[in-house]
Formats: C-alpha cells, sequence, structure tokens
C-alpha cells in the first residue's frame, strides 16, 4: 500500500489555517470551481457514489446514495450540515471548523450544487463559540471572495449559507430532531417516513450530512474515485480523523486510513495508557457504541469489522480508553445517567427505559445489587430501540448497547462488585419485596409498619381500626 497522506487535516499545522488567503494558496476551492464549471451536478453525485463514501457522522451511510433519494421533480432543495457533535469524548469536527473552515464550505458549496441545494444552514453545537465565531468570518471571507453568493464562478449557480446555533442537546445530532430545532421547535425526532428527502426542513426536500463527510467531498472531487478506494478496508473507504482520550498520555485527533486498530491508536498516537497502566476495555467510537474488551483492541476500527465484537458500529470513531483500575459500574453508571438524562422523553420505552436503567446501575453503586439485576438489565436492553420497533429515533439503541456490552463482556467483574458491596441500608426490603410479587400485606392496627411474619390472612388488606377493605 502507498505511504498514506493526510488530506483533511494536511493544513492544520499551517499558521492561520482557518483563513481564506492561506486556503487558496494552498489549493483551495480549485475542486468547487472544477464541479460548477466542468461538471454537472449528476457528474458529481456519480462520482461521489462511486467513491462509496460513507458518511463519518455514526450511521455510515453512502453519501452518494443518500443524495440519489431527493425527488427528480423537487423545485427547491435544502442542506442542514449536521456540526452538533454531540457523542462524549468526540471532537474532530470541532477541529475541522476550528483548523480549516474553508475546507468545509467548499464540501458544502460541491454537494449543494450536486444536489441542486441553494440554502444550505450549518448547525453547530451550542458550545463550539469558537468554532462558531471561526465559521462566521470564514463565510464571510467565501460571500466576498465570490465562492458563495450568486452566479458563483460565473456558472450561474446560487448558494447561501447560514450558521444556526443549536440549544445544546444531544438528541438534535438525529437528522429530524436537528429538522426541527432548526425550524425553531423542540428537538423531537421526526416518525419516518417521510424522510428528510422527501419532505425535510420547512417541508422541503432535505439532504442532511456530517461535517467530516463534506469535507471529503473535495479530495474526491480533485483526485477521483479510484484514490479514494485505495485508502482503507473494503466497504469502508478513505481517510478518517479518529479521536482519542481517556485514560491515555495525550489526547489526539489523528487522520488515519479507515481500519486502524484500536490498539494502535492507543500505543502509538496517544503514547499508552496512562500511569503506566494497563487498557481494561475501550470504547471505539462513542458510548453509545458500546465495548471493545482488552483482548479485543486489535480490531480495525472500520463500519463492517466493529460488529463481530458486538459493538453497534463504527459511530464517530471517538476512542475513549478505560484503565484496569476502573470498575466497569463507574463506566456504566456515568453512561446510562447520560443517556437518561439527553433521552428526549417523546417515546416510553426509551423514556422509561432509560430512567429505570439508570435507577438500577445507581442502586448497584450503592451497594443494593442483587444478581438477577444483570438479567434485568439485559432483558430490558434487547427490548428497547429502533432495532427492536419501540423507538422513533436511535438514541435507546445507543443507551443499551453498553449495557449489552459491559454485562456480556464483564458479568464476572459486574457479579463481584454485587457481592463485595453490599449495604444493608440499600437492600430490598421485605414490603418492597411482597408488592413486587403481589402478596397481600397486612398493616398493624395502629397503622404503624406492615405484619409480614407468617403467611398472610385471608383478607388481603386491613384499615387502621381492624375493618376489612
Amino acid at each position: 500500500m502507498p505511504t498514506f497522506e493526510p488530506v483533511l487535516s494536511r493544513n492544520w499545522n499551517v499558521a492561520d489555517s482557518h483563513t481564506l488567503k492561506v486556503y487558496e494558496s494552498r489549493g483551495g476551492y480549485q475542486a468547487a470551481r472544477k464541479a460548477l464549471t466542468t461538471m454537472d451536478p449528476d457528474a458529481v453525485v456519480n462520482l461521489v457514489k462511486d467513491s462509496e463514501l460513507r458518511g463519518r457522522g455514526g450511521a455510515g451511510f453512502p453519501c452518494g446514495l443518500k443524495w440519489t433519494f431527493l425527488p427528480k421533480d423537487r423545485k427547491e432543495t435544502l442542506m442542514c450540515i449536521n456540526a452538533d457533535e454531540s457523542e462524549p469524548a468526540t471532537f474532530n469536527n470541532r477541529f475541522l471548523m476550528e483548523k480549516d473552515p474553508h475546507q468545509l464550505i467548499e464540501g458544502i458549496l460541491i454537494a449543494c450544487f450536486a444536489t441542486k441545494a441553494t440554502t444550505a444552514y450549518l448547525y453547530v453545537r451550542f458550545e463550539y463559540i469558537h468554532a462558531y465565531k471561526i465559521l462566521e468570518e470564514a463565510i464571510a471571507e467565501a460571500r466576498a471572495a465570490g465562492h458563495l453568493g450568486k452566479n458563483i464562478y460565473g456558472s450561474g449557480y446560487n448558494l447561501d449559507l447560514w450558521v444556526h446555533r443549536g440549544a445544546g442537546a444531544y438528541i438534535c445530532g438525529e437528522e429530524t430532531g436537528l429538522i426541527e430545532s432548526l425550524e425553531g421547535k423542540r428537538g423531537w425526532p421526526r416518525i419516518k417516513p417521510p424522510f428528510p428527502a422527501i419532505e425535510g426542513a420547512f417541508r422541503k426536500p432535505t439532504v442532511v450530512n456530517n461535517v467530516e463527510t463534506l469535507c471529503c467531498v473535495p479530495h474526491i472531487i480533485e483526485r477521483g474515485a479510484t484514490w479514494f478506494k485505495s485508502i482503507g478496508t473494503p466497504k469502508s473507504y478513505g481517510p478518517k480523523l479518529y479521536t482519542v482520550s481517556g485514560h491515555v498520555e495525550k489526547q489526539v485527533c489523528v487522520e488515519l486510513p479507515l481500519g486502524v486498530t484500536c490498539r494502535e491508536l492507543i500505543d502509538v498516537h496517544a503514547g499508552g495508557v496512562w500511569k503506566g497502566r494497563k487498557a481494561k476495555a475501550a470504547v471505539p467510537g462513542g458510548i453509545s457504541m458500546g465495548l471493545l474488551s482488552a483482548d479485543e483492541l486489535d480490531t480495525p476500527l472500520d463500519f463492517e469489522s466493529l460488529r463481530k465484537p458486538g459493538c453497534l458500529g463504527l459511530g464517530t470513531a471517538a476512542v475513549t480508553v478505560i484503565d484496569d483500575h476502573t470498575p466497569i459500574i463507574d463506566y456504566l453508571l456515568n453512561t446510562s445517567r447520560f443517556f437518561a438524562h439527553e433521552s428526549c422523553g417523546q417515546c416510553t420505552p426509551c423514556r422509561e427505559g432509560t430512567g429505570w436503567m439508570e435507577k438500577t446501575i445507581h442502586r448497584i453503586k450503592a451497594g443494593g445489587g442483587r444478581i438477577e439485576d444483570l438479567d434485568v438489565m439485559l432483558h430490558l436492553a434487547n427490548n428497547l430501540g429502533i432495532m427492536p420497533g419501540t423507538t422513533i429515533c436511535g438514541l435507546a439503541d445507543g443507551a443499551a448497547w453498553p449495557i449489552k456490552n459491559a454485562v456480556t463482556k464483564f458479568r464476572g467483574e459486574l457479579e463481584d462488585y454485587i457481592r463485595s458491596h453490599q449495604s444493608p441500608a440499600a437492600q430490598v426490603t421485605p414490603l418492597q419485596i411482597s408488592i413486587a410479587q403481589g402478596r397481600p400485606v397486612e398493616l398493624s392496627p395502629n397503622g404503624g409498619l406492615p405484619i409480614l411474619n407468617g403467611p398472610p390472612p385471608a383478607r388481603a388488606l386491613h384499615a387502621p381500626d381492624g375493618r376489612g377493605v
């Protein structure tokens, strides 16, 4: 394989890389000129489709194929760029926006031309204040230089690009939740169909693409689909920005071919596990993807390979390392607490399921756990989410997958924790057991504590004065 040449991050170490002057001096906007002046929209769509570029936002859906879902007879098209990036430990899009915003703008321009969109909304996570300011400055530069606006490059094509700041909700990373928020409504995912390609933002055909996905597009136009497919692994082509954080010597964002192993990322690029410790596990792509155990760290991080060890997928390729001093129960507590907080509450299984999962894990952590709790958690996780057909969006799947992985791969540790951290104050009381089992309960004559000694009387319940109810 030829030596890998970074393209997405090629300008990051150049002074003032966020400016138009630097970007144009390094070949910027030439791919956009080529697309708008020498190609028609369908040719651009077919080239991206031939490259087999898959979405970098989490789901890995083929980008070019998504563009073909738009109605042929549409009169107007909108483009939404998902820069919400609320998946914990993920910061690759932030680097792209802060260090090379014009690469993103060029990718948006080409994608909008290909899909015949004349208005684009860049939906940015509210907390990305620095990125927001840089994007606004870069868009103003691009508009003044003729890369945005009317009759771009004399091609007759027009494009307006606007930055919209989100309201700080994880659920708005889901494309229809993003659209609802963009329209000024509560960020609740929509029932599909209709899909955004048919009826999206403001009820118009809409394409939703991730930041990193669109940053790949100018390089495909410039170098071709064959070049793009020479990088990575089968069905997972091209370069990828991996982020590594957690219990490592240095937190990094590095560009590598798709398919690098988790172990290489940790040992070579992140300086190894911190404090001389060993890795117990690693999250391969955002906490919703599940866990790789220490024995699975040689798994290639691509869209296909991560399914073998039981992970949901590659996700955002945000690797979080957990050292061998960290109890898995702490990982589960943080994860369940996050999803319970971020569930929008629209779907009952997700709203209630994530909440009860958090309560159960809190109880285990506090010393009130039972071995059978692990089976109850697995049962709940296996019946929650889009894949069992109970929710509108995939947040519940993301909440369930870490539970499935951790209980399956670290059951022995979790059982040991439950046995060794028993706290009498946190135990289930006889009254709670009786109620849960549907057994009748007799109150004492003076209305005090229930009498639970011996079998219950024939009458199920007595009032405080002794009369039957």
